[in-house]
């Protein structure tokens, strides 16, 4: 008789590009989000749950390859449908809105927090699945919003506790293609358009040389891979990087600092302008007697005097022409909020941290659904990176504490160690019953450890005679242990007993130390 051949075990490994969280990462991720969704709230916005998701139809422009719907997303085919999980949180805004216009109010004022997927090659720090924090308003064309958009998002960062330690810079994307009709490049040349908007998006990581080769004939990477140049003239592309160049050094000069070649780039004629500290200014002389240039000018004019009534200063929001990131996808204002503490990067060179959020006006948002222009504007939050953040200048906010341990001498009292557990509870403290094998208390206690528990209940036959509990002070226990010496050791109490009746007492003496 053959021998039945065995299945394999399946690998316990998470997908690649996929990772689990765990107890803290979740308690600090919602603390962080929580207290985002309060300062949305009280700007009037409402929560927005869309489904995961969407057809591939609905995606649409948002989609990574419109050509192959099943490229860059997790997709599917479900009868003459594809389906696909939510890329970002826009898209599904777009079809929502269209899809209830008659029933929501306008403006539509939402935000949205969740997970999307990406089906793109994971990598250090990229992942196929996070999460997203965004907020939009919806179906109103006025500035104010924009205005609005960016004091909502200094009050989130000041709320998560980052106050003093960021900026949010504002430009316009009707500046840009002034510079563009300053250099020439025709109106209705969307080629040659886009590829300079990709040009100009990569910056920081090609630097002037680099960003000059797209610009004119194409660039061919290291890999020996040739992406097409714009086939601008040097002097066209001259003109594009002069701007650029310009806006970073003599107005985000902490990223000139980190992009090849603008360590030594030469300010042109225009250097006492710059230097005088005035981007509106220099904005006026970059789009020359651009009428598109021009409106985008009076809009940044009217956002700087908006900010500035409601008393936020140059130092939490303002103009900055070095703002060029993802341009190629808004229709007006643009801004983004840059973390100003430095941090060393992998070769141990400080570097600011650089960009936790970003936003700006996309007015094509619902019309490829109804037909009908329909303006928004929208900001949408980093959330690993902020938390990262938080979690270097130690300002997280969540609980992580573990639950108290209520342990188990004796199995036969399991009922009096679950009411010590109720009573802990409703007095609002987290607490549990140690549930594995009891016969070895210091497995017990290693459990509590695991948990982060701040402390240990421990009621023997004796102690329960007498109608008192020993405590075991287990965050008291962890300070000692990495400090102190023998003698201090003996001499600090991480155990005491009270009666049953002080248990709650003594054990919120430990929680609010």
């Amino acid at each position: 008789m053959a021998k039945q051949k065995k299945t394999p075990r399946p690998k316990a490994d998470t997908p690649k590009g996929f990772r689990d969280y765990f107890g803290a990462d979740v308690a600090e991720r919602k603390a962080m989000l929580d207290a985002i969704a309060g300062v949305y709230h009280l700007y009037g916005f409402e929560a927005l749950e869309s489904s995961a998701v969407e057809t591939v139809e609905a995606l649409g422009k948002f989609l990574p390859d419109v050509d192959r719907p099943n490229e860059g997303v997790f997709a599917w085919q479900e009868d003459d449908d594809w389906l696909a999980l939510r890329y970002d949180l826009t898209a599904p805004l777009a079809r929502v809105f269209a899809q209830h216009r008659n029933e929501l109010p306008t403006p539509y004022r939402r935000f949205a927090m969740g997970p999307v997927w990406r089906n793109e090659k994971p990598g250090p720090g990229r992942f196929r699945q996070f999460y997203q924090c965004d907020a939009d308003t919806v179906g109103t064309g006025s500035v104010a919003a924009d205005a609005e958009m960016c004091m909502m998002l200094a009050d989130a960062l000041e709320d998560v506790g980052l106050k003093g330690d960021y900026i949010i810079r504002v430009n316009n994307r009707k500046v840009l293609n002034g510079v563009l009709e300053v250099a020439g490049i025709a109106e209705d040349d969307f080629r040659a358009r886009g590829i300079v908007l990709r040009a100009i998006d990569k910056f920081d990581r090609l630097g002037v040389e680099g960003v000059r080769q797209l610009l004119t004939n194409g660039r061919k990477d290291e890999s020996g891979d040739f992406t097409e140049g714009a086939g601008l003239s040097n002097e066209q592309a001259q003109i594009i990087i002069n701007f650029v160049a310009v806006s970073i050094v003599a107005f985000n000069p902490a990223a000139a600092k980190e992009m090849p070649g603008l360590e030594t780039f030469q300010l042109p004629h225009s250097q006492a302008i710059v230097a005088s500290g005035d981007p509106l200014t220099f904005l006026e002389e970059s789009i020359g007697s651009s009428e598109e240039g021009k409106r985008g000018l009076d809009e940044l004019g009217v956002i700087a005097n908006l900010v500035d009534a409601q008393g936020y200063t140059a130092m939490q929001i303002r103009v900055d022409p070095s703002v060029v990131r993802g341009l190629g996808y808004y229709t007006g204002p643009v801004y983004e909020a840059e973390l100003t503490f430095e941090i060393e990067d992998e070769k141990g060179r400080p570097r600011q941290f650089g960009s936790v959020a970003g936003g700006g006006r996309y007015d094509d948002l619902v019309k490829r659904f109804t037909g009908q222009a329909v303006p928004a504007t929208g900001v949408s939050i980093g959330v690993d990176r902020l938390l990262a953040a938080l979690r270097m200048k130690g300002r997280i906010k969540a609980d992580t504490a573990g639950p108290v341990v209520v342990t188990v001498m004796d199995r036969d009292r399991m009922g009096d160690y679950q009411a010590m557990a109720t009573t802990l509870r409703q007095a609002g403290i987290r607490a549990e019953v140690y549930l594995g094998n009891p016969k070895n208390f210091g497995n017990q206690l290693k459990y509590a450890d695991k948990r982060s528990s701040p402390a240990a209940i421990i009621q023997g036959s004796d102690e329960a005679e007498r109608g008192v509990v020993q405590i075991k002070d287990l965050v008291l226990g962890a300070e000692i242990a990495e400090t102190a010496s023998v003698e201090e050791w003996k001499e600090q109490k991480q155990q005491f007993e009270c009666s049953l009746d002080d248990m709650v007492a003594k054990v919120r003496e430990i929680l609010d130390r």
